[in-house]
């Protein structure tokens, strides 16, 4: 059985929706150069840069199902590429930022390493995102906690505490939302999602393009920051109560099989 050759078109498509997935390198280029460079407006400027990469995550996936790119391209892994720049705008760069902007400050680099050995251990997991749609394990949305840990500046050690947390939540099998993915809870977060950005991108734009009284962030913005760890918060709870009614219910479904399985050995 001969299988047809894809037509130019559709190759062309493909390969533009590999380029579009590369955009996230080029994105990440940019936040090493504005994160080298050190000031509160260069920070800033690598925070949008980490929201434009994101987006760029959260929509190729869709863009590659339709054109059908592993069809028409299967020499090329997109999934690689993907996680190669994820790794980076997710993870390395976040916590690279942290570091360069003092929320960690000297001498304590090496804490660093927790997350970053944690998400690498994510990231190579087979079973990182299950049959059933969810993300295994806490999916390394170091961008976010470095965000928050930025504008807010809490005390080193919670800030250390965090980090080390969130770390620990990547080896616990926990499903976290998947909101690419079909279905209402996740049509739901990507609407929260929404608007969450549209605030996290005001808390950017009002960002003091210099230290106000030692910290990155002035009252206001801080506020404005802390109400919105509300959609955080909601992302966490509610993925931690999917995973309790699953194992609940994985638990129930068990107890009545043994329970059946002893009705069966009865004389």
């Amino acid at each position: 059985m001969t299988h047809e050759k894809p037509s130019a078109r559709r190759r062309f498509l493909a390969w533009c929706v590999h380029a579009y997935t590369a955009l996230g390198l080029v994105a990440a280029a940019w936040m090493l150069v504005a994160i080298l460079e050190g000031t509160p407006d260069s920070f800033r400027r690598a925070f949008l840069l980490m929201l434009v990469a994101t987006l760029i995550d959260a929509t190729d996936g869709t863009l590659a199902r339709l054109v059908k790119v592993k069809e028409v391209l299967p020499g090329f892994d997109g999934r690689r590429l993907d996680d190669l720049i994820d790794f980076q705008t997710f993870t390395l760069i976040p916590l690279l930022l942290l570091w360069r902007a003092g929320i960690v400050p000297e001498g304590y680099e090496t804490w660093l390493l927790v997350p970053l050995l944690a998400s690498a251990y994510g990231f190579c997991q087979t079973a990182a995102k299950t049959a059933d749609g969810y993300f295994l394990g806490f999916p390394s949305y170091w961008n976010v906690v470095a965000f928050y840990l930025y504008v807010l500046q809490p005390p080193l050690w919670v800030t250390l505490s965090i980090l080390v947390f969130f770390a620990v939540l990547t080896f616990v099998p926990a499903r976290y939302l998947y909101p690419t993915h079909p279905g209402r809870l996740n049509r739901l977060t990507n609407q929260l999602a929404a608007l969450w950005a549209l605030v996290v991108i005001w808390i950017l734009v009002r960002l003091p393009g210099e230290k106000v009284e030692g910290r990155y962030a002035d009252p206001t913005t801080l506020w404005l920051a802390i109400g919105s760890l509300l959609f955080p918060l909601y992302y966490l709870i509610l993925s931690w109560w999917i995973t309790f009614q699953i194992v609940r219910r994985a638990r129930r479904q068990h107890a009545l099989a043994a329970q059946h399985a002893g009705k069966g050995a009865l004389p």
